[in-house]
């Protein structure tokens, strides 16, 4: 399973205790990029000398890749200064960027996932 991390935080899953039963949205959103993790990575690979961004649709259950450039336009402002930093991050840590959209709750959150 791809070690992940959202910017800022180094263990997801550390953080859940005992007194909070219920699971926060971007976990399930992290499962879900955990469950199709090998449909994500062979979809990357198709692409990875372009370093690409993928988007993984919970509803559709869809794997689209895109061009990091083409993606970032696609943003508000303040998600692409987001991106940005998160992308250069990635890549400099072998990482590559996973979006999850869940269209029912109207989420799209971003974990950089291990390579491997």
């Amino acid at each position: 399973m791809p070690r992940r991390e959202r910017p800022g935080e180094s263990s997801p899953r550390g953080r859940r205790g005992q007194g909070h039963p219920a699971k926060p949205e971007a976990d399930n959103l992290l499962e879900a990029a955990e469950e199709n993790w090998p449909h994500i990575l062979a979809a990357y690979k198709q692409f990875e000398d372009k370093k690409p961004v993928v988007l993984y649709d919970i509803q559709e259950r869809r794997i689209y890749v895109y061009p990091y450039a083409d993606f970032l336009r696609d943003l508000s402002e303040k998600s692409q200064i987001a991106l940005k930093d998160q992308y250069e991050q990635a890549i400099r840590d072998g990482k590559i960027v996973v979006f999850v959209r869940d269209n029912v709750r109207r989420r799209l959150v971003s974990f950089s996932m291990d390579y491997e």
